[in-house]
């Protein structure tokens, strides 16, 4: 008996190491994928930040944390810090309300032409942020056709891009390319949720908003969570629409830590000082990233996530 539980164990173990075999086998494309492309530019990055590169000359002068300490001097970090805070809220907000809206709507359509309408949804995603922005930037320039109409019939002098509705339209430039690709997440979990579950919920006399508000979401909170975190880091990465439309003004009311990442390392040749930038704005996402995940993980506890 003990040499057959032995000849068994033995077997398992053997098994085991195949199997672990087989899965680092079929993992490893990813491994060598992340080692590649995210690892080794990381720590090239942050050896980067301590010194002083200017993209040209073949010596890299080595100025120790010195690039770090001058972050907290310079006034575009400081825009482009806050900034991120700024277009994280409303950017957060408005697609995780037009997600749920566009998913509710598509949820309630006609099987036959509800594929159809989440395509549709889905195409803003696939515009090119380039192609956007020359559209938004031809609309609302000093001297487009809209502008021109608003000066000469309601004496209503307004330079868009270079005034406080700048932010709110790169706001809304990015809500409308993403809300729909967000909205195929929130649908797919709407889509997954029990009839019966509808059905008892309704014996109770839980439906229209209630439905919503006591069945759907707290149904779906590990997709929310997943739509809130994904729209929370677009924030901290929006570099075209700036960079095409305002350049970080008025008075760096729009930079970000992208525009300004490329223009230290691009424009003004730092690239160590870029790094540095760099660096800290992975800091500041990887602290609201937790943070934020935290407080999701805590609201699907309550709902029994």
């Amino acid at each position: 008996m003990n040499k057959n539980t032995a000849a068994v164990s033995k077997a398992v173990k053997k098994r085991r190491r195949r199997n672990n075999g087989i899965a680092w086998l079929f993992n490893a494309p990813y491994l060598v994928y992340s080692l590649v492309f995210m690892l080794l530019p990381l720590g090239w990055a942050f050896w980067l930040s301590l010194t002083d590169w200017n993209l040209m000359s073949p010596e890299y002068n080595f100025v120790k944390l010195e690039n770090f300490i001058n972050l907290f001097a310079d006034e575009k970090v400081r825009a482009a810090f806050w900034n991120s805070l700024r277009y994280l809220v409303p950017i957060v907000v408005l697609c995780f309300a037009l997600g749920i809206g566009i998913a509710l709507l598509v949820s309630r359509l006609p099987e036959k032409i509800k594929g159809f309408a989440a395509v549709m949804f889905f195409i803003p995603y696939l515009t090119s942020g380039v192609s956007t922005s020359v559209m938004v930037k031809y609309l609302f320039s000093y001297n487009s056709a809209l502008s021109i109409f608003l000066r000469e019939h309601f004496n209503l002098n307004v330079n868009w891009l270079q005034s406080k509705a700048a932010f709110w339209i790169l706001v809304v430039m990015i809500v409308w390319k993403m809300a729909g690709y967000y909205a195929l997440f929130v649908l797919s979990a709407i889509e997954n949720v029990s009839e019966d579950v509808y059905e008892a919920g309704m014996l109770d006399g839980c439906t229209g908003i209630r439905k919503l508000l006591y069945i759907t979401l707290p149904m779906i909170m590990p997709t929310i969570t997943s739509v809130v975190v994904l729209a929370a880091g677009l924030s901290f990465q929006i570099f075209s629409e700036p960079f095409l439309l305002t350049g970080g003004g008025p008075a760096l009311a729009t930079t970000t830590w992208q525009l300004e990442i490329y223009n230290a390392s691009f424009t003004r040749f730092r690239a160590g000082y870029g790094a540095a930038m760099a660096i800290a704005n992975a800091v500041q996402i990887f602290i609201v990233i937790q943070l934020i995940t935290w407080l999701l993980n805590k609201l699907n506890k309550k709902f029994g996530w």
